[in-house]
């Protein structure tokens, strides 16, 4: 890398990190307004909710940003992959679904799922590092990938979870019970901020990943083609 390169890239990490934390503190001032107005919430009804919006218009936004923008893709693709996959700890707050089950806050249908598939991504985050900085070429294997799909796979159990317990279809949830209160503030900042937060690290993991395999199986098809030239 040459000189001007460094540079450029050592600007453009001071203007990005500047960048996100505004995005940052924009989009949480965003989800609490949007929680604490009662935005989100349209009754038991609608089988779609709503606050599901709040999480695939920022990840959509996301993908179409790193789609259309080098500087951004450079951006997100030089983020340490153990840093991001450490991040994942933060999920075992979901913890917090199953006591709100047991004081009949959050139906049992969305609390379990969505509690334990976050607690076990939580938990197993620490072990998935520890793998990476013992064996870097970890980030290569089948494995990991899997663990990230499952990451974002329990999102979209969650999402799906949400939706059934919302109470529009009847007979899913006993009493009145619902996962209505994932609609309002403060739990509406788990759909609305965290989970598109924690699916940006999954997809800047599984980028990475996909250009280092890339890489890798280039580099194997350059040396085979080397030794088949000298002999």
């Amino acid at each position: 890398m040459s000189a001007a390169e460094k540079e450029m890239g050592s600007a453009w990490s001071f203007s990005a990190k500047a960048t996100l934390a505004a995005v940052l503190t924009v989009w949480f001032a965003l989800a609490a307004v949007a929680g604490t107005s009662g935005i989100f919430t349209t009754g038991p009804d609608p089988v779609f909710r709503p606050v599901l919006l709040s999480v695939f218009v920022p990840v959509a936004v996301f993908l179409g940003i790193f789609a259309a923008s080098p500087t951004f893709r450079g951006f997100v693709m030089s983020w340490d992959i153990r840093f991001l996959t450490m991040l994942q700890l933060w999920r075992v707050v979901g913890f917090a679904f199953l006591p709100l089950y047991a004081f009949d806050v959050l139906p049992g249908l969305f609390a379990w799922p969505a509690g334990l598939g976050d607690v076990a991504m939580g938990l197993t985050a620490p072990l998935v590092v520890l793998a990476l900085m013992r064996r870097p070429q970890f980030a290569l294997s089948g494995r990991f990938i899997m663990w990230n799909l499952l990451g974002l796979l329990d999102f979209v159990g969650a999402a799906g979870t949400a939706m059934l317990a919302s109470g529009a279809i009847p007979g899913l949830v006993a009493g009145t019970v619902t996962s209505g209160p994932m609609e309002v503030w403060p739990l509406s900042l788990f759909p609305s901020f965290g989970v598109p937060l924690f699916v940006f690290m999954h997809l800047s993991v599984l980028f990475q990943v996909r250009a280092l395999r890339a890489r890798a199986g280039g580099e194997r098809r350059s040396h085979h083609g080397i030794i088949h030239a000298a002999g």
